[in-house]
């Protein structure tokens, strides 16, 4: 912010000022004037006031000195000092503006977030292949009641006649099961079918009869189990059962 100058000051304070100063010095030449007179008095008078005299007018010219002093004083402005305090004060002013100013830009600027972790691969279907006879058959009964079977039972074994999980579904069906670990090379026969058609029905009173294999079926053995009314879950079948993308052995018949 620019200082004033005295001429530009003075130009400002106009005709009133001028009275002021006129009206100073018209003051001044009194005292002089008052203090002259009052020594002359005692001179013409008594001797011994003349020193107080003397040092009343030397005083009176002390104080009319000061008070002269003083007005220049005033009128001169402010001084060096005066003006580095208002150019510090700017400074500083200035430098708080600044600082405002990039606070509100960091503010304003998106908070960057550290990248989400990508999420972990879905684990590797299960492969039954390579499950001895007994682990298949745990495994095939342990997902019939995942998928919320009850009264589920392994019994495959010696005298099984033919059923190795025997289970109720959820809407109260009988389903049974019979599992077949068959490596790639081997697939379910007709005759594999057949002997379970026998029993399935006659025998465990299924209501869904299934045949789950780790391999495929032979079209005979397709064509005898559609006959029957025989599901064929092959090892595609069985991969989207465990998955959880395909339906489980019963959701093929519907419920009477």
């Amino acid at each position: 912010m620019p200082i004033p100058t005295r001429r530009s000051r003075t130009a400002r304070r106009g005709p009133a000022f001028r009275l002021r100063e006129i009206a100073f010095g018209l003051g001044l030449v009194v005292i002089v004037v008052c203090g002259v007179g009052l020594t002359f008095k005692a001179a013409l008078g008594e001797g011994d006031n003349l020193p107080a005299a003397v040092l009343a007018t030397v005083a009176l010219g002390v104080v009319a000195a000061a008070v002269v002093r003083g007005g220049r004083r005033r009128r001169r402005g402010p001084g060096p000092a005066a003006v580095a305090g208002v150019d510090a004060v700017e400074a500083a002013r200035g430098r708080a503006e600044v600082q405002y100013a990039e606070v509100q830009y960091t503010e304003a600027q998106p908070v960057e977030t550290e990248p989400a972790e990508p999420a972990p691969a879905e684990a590797a279907s299960v492969d039954y292949a390579a499950m001895d006879p007994d682990t298949f058959e745990r495994s095939i009964a342990e997902l019939c009641e995942r998928d919320g079977c009850v009264e589920v039972q392994v019994v495959g074994g010696a005298g099984d006649l033919g059923a190795d999980v025997i289970a109720t579904t959820p809407d109260g069906r009988c389903v049974v099961i019979q599992c077949k670990r068959y490596g790639p090379a081997n697939k379910v026969g007709s005759q594999d079918v057949q002997r379970f058609g026998g029993t399935c029905y006659a025998v465990h009173g299924a209501q869904v009869a299934a045949v789950v294999t780790t391999g495929e079926f032979t079209e005979p053995a397709a064509e005898y189990a559609d006959q029957c009314g025989i599901l064929c879950v092959d090892h595609q079948a069985l991969t989207a059962w465990a998955d959880g993308t395909g339906p489980a052995p019963w959701d093929h018949v519907p419920a009477v």
